[in-house]
């Protein structure tokens, strides 16, 4: 049996080659072992593992590592259209949505392909966004392009960019204008203060309570029937063993 470290190169289909981790890290100048070790921390992960166990690393990911341009490396990487609501009665905005970011590709003239999500804009686990990020850290995609800024994420939007400026990822947004819809803000900030006010005891607590309370009186645009009490029925769990809050 061929151990793993043996394995050189593997091409599959339309000659894409693919390094066995010996033949990668003689070209990279670092052991096996250190390859290995990238692999368990997260700082070099190969490009997939085969049915066998071994892992590959692709020509990307070998000139990114050297620092070079591979000249027609975008040939096989991919234009992903990334589109995002912040909830379920949001469908019908992330249909047009999604419409006006293929037109716009259609526009340009790219082969691409679309990533939806359906979550707060304060949420980096989203499944489709977990996705763009393991493709984007595979140097699989060549732009992105999206309809907002904050159509990414809510904050956190400049790591986002500097992880694609790493892999050679561009970000098209089709639209600039500071632009957010107040429902879906107030939805990401009450997210916010929720979460941390659970960690929270006595006043503490009570002061968290009545700022989701007043964010909630200030959201105009609520179309949620009210119910009994000035509340809309729905209730976050106990904050620092106080009673419920119903918002």
């Amino acid at each position: 049996m061929i151990s793993e470290g043996k394995l050189d190169i593997l091409v599959i289909g339309d000659d894409m080659e693919f390094y066995g981790i010996g033949k990668f890290s003689k070209l990279i100048g670092v052991t096996i072992q250190s390859l290995r070790n990238w692999d368990k921390t997260g700082k070099l992960k190969p490009h997939h593992v085969g049915k066998s166990g071994y892992r590959y690393y692709s020509q990307e990911q070998l000139y990114h590592y050297l620092g070079l341009k591979n000249e027609g490396s975008n040939q096989n990487r991919k234009t992903i259209g990334y589109c995002r609501v912040s909830s379920n009665k949001q469908k019908d905005d992330l249909e047009k949505q999604t419409e006006n970011v293929k037109t716009y590709m259609y526009a340009k003239g790219y082969s691409f392909e679309i990533i939806t999500d359906i979550g707060s804009g304060i949420n980096y686990n989203k499944k489709g966004l977990n996705q763009l990020l393991s493709m984007i850290t595979s140097c699989q995609v060549e732009r992105i392009v999206i309809l907002y800024k904050d159509r990414l994420l809510r904050f956190g939007y400049e790591l986002i960019e500097n992880i694609c400026a790493k892999y050679g990822t561009a970000i098209e947004i089709i639209d600039n204008t500071e632009r957010t819809e107040e429902q879906e803000l107030v939805e990401d900030l009450i997210q916010i203060v929720t979460v941390f006010s659970c960690k929270l005891q006595g006043k503490r607590a009570n002061k968290a309570k009545k700022m989701i309370r007043e964010l909630l009186e200030d959201d105009k645009s609520c179309e949620n029937t009210s119910a009994p009490n000035g509340t809309t029925g729905e209730t976050i769990k106990e904050i620092g063993g106080s009673s419920p809050i119903c918002i």
